[in-house]
Parts: structure tokens; sequence; C-alpha cells
């Protein structure tokens, strides 16, 4: 059986995208524009700044030019992947950058057990092969290390796939465990709102979560 003729996790429609072109043409033009207000970021900084290991390689996938780790934040490597170039040069916390198109190729272009963590910042909703690009971040994750995964309500509409766009937040979440579960070998997800809660209206921030089960977790040794 071909990778074609299996059966696939998902209706294919999920997937699909008002905009279906290349997404290199979409990225073509650096965005130097933050997708979510101040509070979110403050947000996410400060759920990394408890959960994220520190002195350790974090890729940052799905990367722009800014990364919202906290400042000050101690690192061995940050690796960031993305589609622009112009935005990976201009994010500061980047120590390396590689470009390359997660939805042509699934495929990561990193060594097996390379990284500690790996998070993608509000960009969830333009993956279009979740599942093998799961399996992916599990292949270069080192054993127990986490996958996070943050997303709010905000997005370009023409490139979100269908099934997110159909989804409520709490929906949204379930959605991202089952890309864990989908692509096995995972530690039950966690979902959190890490939303600001300052009185007033802000952008939502949430995180689904899980970790790389090592050889022996997996077959319940």
């Amino acid at each position: 059986m071909t990778h074609q003729d299996a059966p696939q996790p998902f209706p294919e429609n999920y997937f699909q995208r008002v905009d279906g072109n290349d997404d290199r043409l979409f990225y073509t033009e650096p965005r130097l524009v933050t997708h979510i207000d101040d509070h979110a970021i403050a947000a996410i900084g400060g759920f990394f700044q408890q959960h994220l290991p520190r002195n350790s390689t974090i890729l940052d996938l799905m990367s722009s030019w800014r990364s919202h780790l906290p400042d000050g934040f101690p690192t061995e490597k940050v690796v960031g992947l993305g589609m622009n170039e112009v935005e990976m040069r201009e994010n500061p916390q980047l120590d390396e950058w590689v470009i390359h198109d997660l939805n042509s190729d699934p495929q990561l272009p990193f060594e097996t057990g390379a990284f500690d963590a790996v998070v993608v910042t509000v960009s969830i909703q333009y993956m279009t092969g979740p599942v093998e690009v799961f399996s992916e971040v599990r292949r270069i994750l080192k054993d127990d290390g986490a996958f996070y995964v943050i997303y709010s309500n905000r997005m370009f509409p023409t490139k979100a796939v269908a099934i997110w766009q159909n989804l409520s937040d709490n929906q949204r979440a379930q959605l991202i465990a089952s890309y864990f579960v989908k692509s096995a070998r995972w530690s039950q997800p966690t979902a959190r709102d890490v939303s600001p809660d300052l009185g007033f209206r802000t952008d939502p921030v949430f995180i689904v979560s899980a970790n790389k089960l090592g050889t022996q977790a997996a077959s319940g040794n």
C-alpha cells in the first residue's frame, strides 16, 4: 500500500482553503506586524517562562519575525522554521533559521532527537497535513520533549483550513489533541486557557501540549 492509498486520519475537505495557491506566493512579502495584541503576547511569554526548559535547544515552528520568548530567557539555541527570509532575519531571538514549506513537505530538515522543545505559535490553523507534521515533530524531539501548540482566534481566513474556521475555541483544542493522538506515541495532551484576565477584552490565548513518549514508555515496558 502506498502513502496515497493509506487510510487518511481526517476527511480531505477538512484541510481545504479558500486560497489553495502555493503558500510560497502568499508569504513572498514579509509581514513585520504582530498578529495578536500585546496582552496576549505577554501571556505567551509568561507561559514560556514557566514551562520551556532553560538552557535548551528549541525549535520555533512556522516562525516569523518574533518568537515571543520572554526577554532574557536562557537558551542553548533557538532555531526558526518559516516561510519568509526577511522575517527570519528580523527575528532577534533566532540563532539559526531555515526556510521550509510544511504544507508541501511535512518532513522536517532536522536530525532525530535534536530538540528539547518545539513550539508553534498562532499558526496551527494554516497546517494542511498536521498528523504528518506532528509525527515529524515527535521524531526530532528528545524523549519526553514537549510540543506546545499556541493559538488564538485570529487568522488569515483565506489560508486557514476549513475545519479550523468551523470550530469554537474549545473545539479547536480538541482538534489539536486529536492531531497528537493520531500521530501516536505522545503523552495525554493537555489543554490550557492562559488568556489575559485584565477586566477588559483582549485576544485569547490557548495552549495544547504533549510530551514525546520514549521507546520504553511507548511500548508499555
